[in-house]
């Protein structure tokens, strides 16, 4: 593993309507906000758009400003050699410590010599101290 740390997520909570991501990324994109992570959920009329950027804080104020409802929470973003078991290190370690996984996502490109796993757990701080000594 290389690099571990707790960031705070952005979420937008907004209806479910066509365009609505676009406009997001919009108001991101003018400000030259890079977008690092970006997961959206849609449960009927209601969707929520989780954000990671390069500039937690601008992109969240601009959100505000115009007028999304905004929340934010902690997840541990976890960069890890893109090999086989890697992954598998990581859920073992915190299975170890009996920390729950309550939600994690990934991503490599395609080529790519490491990846990006975002995760919230039981406990983010006791999961950021057991996967601390995974690192070198």
């Amino acid at each position: 593993m290389r690099e571990i740390r707790i960031l705070q997520e952005i979420i937008v909570l907004t209806t479910n309507e066509i365009g609505t991501l676009a406009k997001v990324i919009r108001i991101l994109s003018d400000m030259g906000i890079n977008i690092l992570s970006v997961v959206v959920k849609t449960d009927g009329s209601e969707t929520e758009i989780h954000l990671i950027t390069n500039s937690q804080s601008f992109a969240r104020n601009a959100l505000r400003k115009a007028d999304f409802n905004v929340e934010e929470r902690s997840v541990l973003i976890v960069e890890i050699p893109h090999h086989p078991g890697f992954l598998c290190r990581v859920s073992e370690a915190l299975a170890r410590k009996e920390i729950a996984i309550d939600e994690l996502y990934a991503t490599v490109p395609l080529e790519g010599k490491s990846g990006i796993v975002v995760l919230t757990c039981s406990s983010n701080e006791r999961a950021l101290q057991a996967l601390r000594p995974h690192y070198h």
